[in-house]
């Protein structure tokens, strides 16, 4: 008797047809649609624009995704008209299909704005930058962290009400829980709004010097978050300071000094007394003619005291420069040049000494060896 194939088969022979035609189709246009955007983005790198190489990189995974998830939906329906599943029923992929939108929507828009923030860094620390660019770190960091706060926050507003859960029900329940809430967390929002002073007010910036002179607080800034800034002190110990601190603390940002300061105080001998005036001349000049110090500021070299074992003047003058290591190169080379101008006067820098004349020589010896000694 000869095999006819039943109902049941062609049935299932359809179906495994059209849901292998659906799932080619959905990596042919996964395929397509990615070799797209990658060919654009080679071509848009080649412009200065950072928006649209963070664009099109921030797009790549979502596109993929999104077209594997409608491709999945796609096949899901065909099956569903041979299954007759409740799994599957038209209601169900609509809100699959929602919520996958607005979580790719999300990951695209977090991805772009962190991909932003880190090639206008870039463009920023080469000085490549242009007037799209014109932002510091610190702000950057404030800027992007609160967009992609903004985002999440958005996105989870909008997939309340798709899963079915009212946000007035839930803004009611927040009203009565956040009394509770804040009081709990006293420390985190005044932290969290001293954080958003420090980016409002920027005293200081992440890469800068800083110090308190109320607390033991100094270093180079290394983050700043919504909770705590970090500051790597001098001997590389990272120290973190909640962000409510400096609302209550005086805070010193040598960084942003104009000019660094030498100042000192210099003594020569008292037999080189007639010398002083041509030491004091010839040292302002030095100063006035150097390359490295701002004559255009405050500019002193006088004569003012008389010390126990010299007469001393003193050097107040500001370098051009306020990098430390330089500052320190300079000073140098300044001290070194008034030891050349003071010996070149015949005269020689003071060290503390006990001068006895004759008749107290001679009651010392008289103590010392008697009243008859010779």
């Amino acid at each position: 008797m000869e095999y006819l194939p039943s109902i049941e088969s062609f049935k299932d022979l359809n179906w495994g047809v059209e849901v292998f035609a659906a799932v080619m189709i959905t990596f042919v246009g996964r395929y397509i649609a990615i070799r797209a955007l990658n060919i654009m983005g080679k071509h848009l790198e080649k412009t200065r624009n950072v928006w649209d190489d963070a664009l099109f990189e921030a797009a790549r995974r979502p596109v993929s995704l999104l077209i594997l998830m409608l491709g999945l939906v796609w096949a899901v329906q065909i099956s569903d008209t041979y299954l007759q599943s409740e799994l599957f029923s038209s209601r169900n992929l609509e809100l699959v299909r929602k919520l996958t939108f607005i979580v790719l929507i999300t990951m695209f828009l977090v991805r772009f704005v962190t991909l932003a923030e880190a090639r206008i860094l870039e463009s920023l620390s080469t000085g490549k930058s242009s007037d799209q660019t014109r932002l510091d770190p610190t702000t950057l960091h404030a800027l992007a962290k609160l967009i992609r706060l903004s985002v999440v926050i958005s996105s989870i507003l909008v997939a309340l009400p798709t899963i079915g859960i009212e946000i007035t029900a839930l803004l009611a329940f927040g009203g009565v829980g956040g009394i509770a809430v804040g009081f709990a967390a006293q420390d985190l929002l005044s932290n969290f709004f001293g954080g958003l002073m420090i980016y409002l007010d920027r005293p200081f910036a992440i890469g800068d010097w800083v110090r308190s002179p109320d607390r033991e607080i100094e270093g180079t800034v290394e983050a700043i978050g919504w909770r705590l800034t970090v500051v790597r002190t001098f001997d590389k110990r990272p120290l973190y300071i909640p962000n409510a601190v400096f609302n209550t603390i005086t805070v010193e940002n040598p960084s942003r000094m104009t000019n660094r300061r030498i100042h000192e105080k210099i003594g020569i001998r008292y037999q080189d007394s007639q010398r002083m005036s041509s030491i004091v001349e010839d040292v302002k000049d030095m100063l006035k003619n150097h390359p490295d110090i701002d004559s255009t500021l405050t500019l002193i070299v006088n004569f003012n005291g008389y010390g126990p074992s010299s007469l001393d003047f003193f050097v107040y003058t500001f370098t051009k420069t306020t990098n430390w290591i330089q500052f320190h190169e300079v000073k140098q080379d300044v001290m070194l040049k008034i030891v050349e101008i003071v010996h070149k006067n015949a005269a020689d820098f003071a060290f503390p000494t006990t001068t006895i004349d004759g008749l107290e020589n001679m009651k010392l010896q008289s103590v010392m060896h008697g009243p008859d000694a010779p």
